[in-house]
């Protein structure tokens, strides 16, 4: 996209996002900002865990909120034990024009959505969104009553708004035939 468009990539950890600075500037990736906050339904301050980051482990599948079922990233997370973070939302950003949103924030998708309703109005921009820890049929709900078509792409959901000429050539699996009780 070098000369043509830009990129804004938002890491939550702080330790991640030093790495993806790191990597934007290495590569010289002029068009490309990084900013140390949580992707949210509104701006705010968030309190997030603080793993060890000396053990190895997968610390983009951390997950920011504690949920009954967290995933194990290869160290017991303490979620009493916490750093405050910058929370955005993507419709705060105030940006004039968004072609492209990837998601990808273990479990907060919806949340990260909810705080882009203005920015989907007015750009309709595509979407590729992880689906694991949010739930499939609420994302495609909210994408869908937004006007979206929506395709599974492995763990993610592609969408891409119906006025977009794309859209027509999305391959979408029928929905399964709902059967009723005679």
């Amino acid at each position: 996209m070098a000369g043509w468009g830009s990129v804004i990539a938002i890491e939550a950890q702080e330790r991640l996002f030093y790495c993806l600075a790191g990597n934007i500037a290495l590569n010289n990736c002029f068009n490309a900002i990084a900013m140390n906050a949580a992707v949210s339904s509104e701006p705010g301050i968030m309190n997030i865990p603080v793993p060890d980051y000396f053990k190895p482990s997968s610390f983009g599948s951390l997950e920011l909120k504690p949920r009954a079922d967290s995933e194990f990233i290869g160290q017991p997370i303490d979620y009493a034990t916490t750093v405050p973070v910058q929370k955005i939302s993507i419709d705060a950003l105030g940006l004039p024009r968004v072609d492209f949103i990837k998601i990808d924030i273990e479990g907060m998708e919806l949340e990260a959505l909810a705080g882009a309703v203005q920015t989907i109005e007015r750009s309709r921009p595509i979407f590729l969104v992880e689906s694991i820890k949010s739930g499939r049929e609420a994302l495609r709900a909210f994408l869908d009553e937004r006007g979206y078509k929506v395709a599974d792409a492995g763990i993610n959901l592609l969408a891409i708004h119906k006025s977009d000429p794309v859209a027509n050539e999305l391959q979408v699996p029928d929905a399964p035939a709902q059967s009723s009780a005679a």
